[in-house]
This record gives C-alpha cells, sequence and structure tokens, in this order.
C-alpha cells in the first residue's frame, strides 16, 4: 500500500520563530512513523518559518516569481536546511528516510502547470527507501521562479504513484466548521468554505483552502488530522477529517 504523508510546516517547525525545528514534535511524529506497517511511504514537508519567511520577504508566491538568483539560493538554502532536519528525525527513529529537492528536479510551464518527474521516486520506493520531499522554489517558464507548496506535491504524488491513502498532518485536528469543531466529512468544498480562512501566520501558499481544494481533485482518500491522530492514520484507520471529491 502507497501512502503519502504530508508533514505540514507548523507541525515540524515553530513557525512564529524564524528557522527553528519543533524537535521535541517532529521526533515523536518519526516514532510514530516508525512504529507503523506501512510498507510504501513518501513524506512531504512543508516551510513552516524556514520557507515561507524567505518567500514573503523576496515576494514570492505560487502565483507571484522571480529572476533575481539571490531570492531562489535563498529560499531553497532554507528548505534543504529544514529537509535535512527532518530527514534526520527519520533517521534518527531508524527509518530508511532519502531526501528529493523539487527544485532539481521539476518545473512549471507556461500555463502554470506543475511538471514533477517520480520516476526516481518510484525506485526509491522499490529499493525500500522513504523519499522526502518538500516544499520549494520552481522554475516556471516565464517568470523565472515560483513556490511550489507541499500540497502541490502531495497531489502531483498522489496521482503520479497512485496512492492508496494520503493524510495532511497539521497543527489542527481537521478541518473546522464555524463553531471549532471538526468536520468530518467534505466531499465539495462548499462543505466548508464558510469556515476555511488564511493561516495564522507567514503562508504563501494558501492556506487550509487550498489544502482542501487540492485534496478534493485527488482519486485517493484523504485526511487532515493533527499529530496525536497520525498512529490512527498510518494504521489505516479514519483520522481527522476525511476528504473525498
Amino acid at each position: 500500500m502507497t501512502v503519502i504523508l504530508k508533514l505540514g510546516g507548523s507541525v515540524v517547525t515553530e513557525k512564529d520563530q524564524p528557522e527553528t525545528v519543533a524537535d521535541d514534535r517532529l521526533a515523536d511524529l518519526a516514532t510514530a512513523v516508525a512504529d507503523s506497517d506501512v510498507s510504501d511511504l513518501v513524506v512531504v514537508h512543508g516551510g513552516g518559518s524556514f520557507g515561507h519567511p524567505h518567500a514573503a520577504e523576496h515576494c514570492v508566491s505560487s502565483t507571484d516569481g522571480t529572476r533575481d538568483p539571490e531570492a531562489v539560493r535563498d529560499i531553497a538554502a532554507a528548505m534543504e536546511t529544514l529537509n535535512r532536519a527532518v530527514v534526520g528525525a527519520l533517521a534518527d527513529a531508524g527509518i530508511p528516510a532519502v531526501p528529493v529537492h523539487p527544485f532539481s528536479t521539476g518545473f512549471r510551464d507556461t500555463d502554470g502547470d506543475l511538471h514533477l518527474p517520480t520516476d526516481q521516486v518510484a525506485a526509491m520506493l522499490d529499493e525500500g527507501f522513504v523519499p522526502v520531499l518538500h516544499g520549494d522554489v520552481l522554475t516556471t517558464a516565464g517568470q523565472g521562479a515560483t513556490i511550489v507548496s507541499g500540497d502541490d506535491l502531495v497531489s502531483a504524488l498522489a496521482t503520479a504513484l497512485a496512492a492508496d491513502r494520503v493524510g495532511l498532518c497539521s497543527t489542527v485536528p481537521g478541518v473546522l466548521d464555524a463553531d471549532g469543531d471538526v468536520v468530518p466529512e467534505i466531499t465539495a468544498f462548499e462543505d466548508a468554505a464558510d469556515a476555511l480562512g488564511e493561516s495564522d501566520a507567514t503562508d504563501v501558499t494558501g492556506g487550509m483552502a487550498a489544502k482542501v481544494r487540492a485534496l478534493l481533485d485527488l482519486g485517493s482518500p484523504a485526511f487532515v488530522f493533527g499529530p496525536d491522530a497520525l498512529d490512527a492514520f498510518l494504521a489505516g484507520d479514519d483520522a481527522g477529517t476525511r476528504i473525498r471529491g
């Protein structure tokens, strides 16, 4: 069974503290992954307090590009630093994690469509590795470089690898309604449109609304849940909000 797990940037970092890894929380997540029986796992993590501040400083987003090579280097370097921390935490827990940097493999065309080669990821899975990708800066035809979110990568990977399950581990226990309660299931964006808003920290990739829209387009069942529900998700149970378009 192929599982795509996204660890949100707000989960693996202290998002209100520049370039600060949430070491204890990350170690707990790595232990949960190590204790699971998932055979083919791909991990994607967000930018948190590493990528997002640099992208905001250089005015780069998923739609606004830059041709400044210094901006590209700053964002890419910050994400590689965070990726090393995530891969390192997974490795410390005994997981055969290996890094995959989207800037070096993917691009967007003139229509803004993401092209992400995934044969190397499939080969890594076949050889027993756990590929770890991350939100990144990405060359974009006609715009220089833009941001590709971890959610975009999750969508591309889930489709290309025919994932059986997709999970987004966030700082909230699921998609919340106007009363702060978890919405158990979403089958159309309108189900939770009134409650979906922007992230409360610097985020250049669209917040929860963008996550839900992307997950609704998948053919795989997807879940949005908090760290406490990671064990349940990895065990194959429902966790947080189930999203199925």
